[in-house]
């Protein structure tokens, strides 16, 4: 938990940095610059042992997906949200989460449902406001495309892992962003215009930052962290980074946020991060047990 909670507080930048930074270069493009500097951070711990074929091609494939695809389509999305827009559509991750972990396992909890969309409501309490809705729908969809990605890597590639202990995370983290920066490049090559692409010193250093830190380094804690906790509580950590966001907007980026949302919203979702769907479901066994 310590390190999903480490890495939700740097996330928390990332939006801002984005918007403000970034949104004159082609998003693909970007994508494509920041999985490739992640990918370059881990190549030189990439280790053939005990890998074959068939694991390396689930590793690209999880990579394609949860860094590769969530990239493709969340930084296209800041063409047409803001950034704390951007921030409030990722709260359905969670639910995506706990529903493809249900549909793996072929069945349904519905209390870490409950814990899921606890968490939801927090944030929508933090972010909900009457603004301009131009653009709104389309960027929400393009946000989901990014949301259900990173959900179907994380849940995957926690899994796999879990079942593959002979592997170390960051012996084979390279094959996840290599998969990234295959399909990044190959969507850049269709928007990007390599000969005349011009980029700011300001925008090589959010670049490294966010390949480097947000996207290298942050990343690799995440899905490490993901295999140590039990899946809602891996939901409800998806939405953390949401109240910290809009506080590094109000503070830092000089966007509006109301003060008492903000710390409302927080408390709900404190309150669905320690609520135990478990022993909430052993509760109810318990009672009907007694009746």
């Amino acid at each position: 938990m310590f390190f999903l909670w480490i890495v939700s507080f740097i996330w928390a930048f990332s939006f801002g940095l984005i918007k403000g930074n970034l949104t004159g270069l082609d998003s693909n493009f970007v994508s494509f610059i920041r999985v490739s500097i992640s990918f370059l951070i881990f190549l030189p711990f990439f280790r053939f042992q005990n890998l074959n074929l068939k694991i390396s091609v689930q590793f690209f494939v999880i990579g394609t997906i949860q860094y590769g695809l969530m990239y493709i389509s969340y930084i296209y999305s800041f063409q047409f949200l803001q950034a704390y827009q951007v921030a409030l559509f990722t709260i359905l991750t969670p639910i995506y989460v706990t529903i493809i972990n249900d549909l793996m396992n072929k069945k349904m909890n519905p209390f870490y449902l409950i814990s899921a969309i606890i968490a939801i409501l927090g944030a929508a309490v933090i972010v909900f406001k009457k603004s301009n809705y131009e653009n709104i729908l389309l960027g929400f969809l393009i946000i989901q495309v990014s949301n259900i990605s990173f959900a179907v890597g994380q849940v995957i590639y926690k899994k796999l892992m879990n079942k593959r202990t002979e592997l170390s995370d960051k012996n084979i983290f390279a094959l996840l962003y290599f998969g990234a920066v295959f399909i990044t490049f190959i969507f850049s090559l269709f928007t990007t215009d390599f000969t005349s692409i011009s980029v700011t010193g300001k925008q090589i250093y959010t670049l490294l930052y966010l390949g480097v830190i947000s996207s290298g380094i942050c990343f690799f804690l995440w899905n490490f962290g993901a295999k140590k906790v039990k899946i809602g509580s891996l939901a409800v950590m998806n939405n953390l980074k949401i109240p910290l966001a809009v506080a590094c907007s109000l503070i830092f980026f000089g966007e509006d946020a109301n003060i008492i949302r903000l710390f409302i919203g927080g408390g709900i979702i404190l309150l669905a991060l320690f609520f135990k769907p478990q022993k909430f479901s052993r509760l109810i066994r318990k009672v009907k047990g007694t009746s």
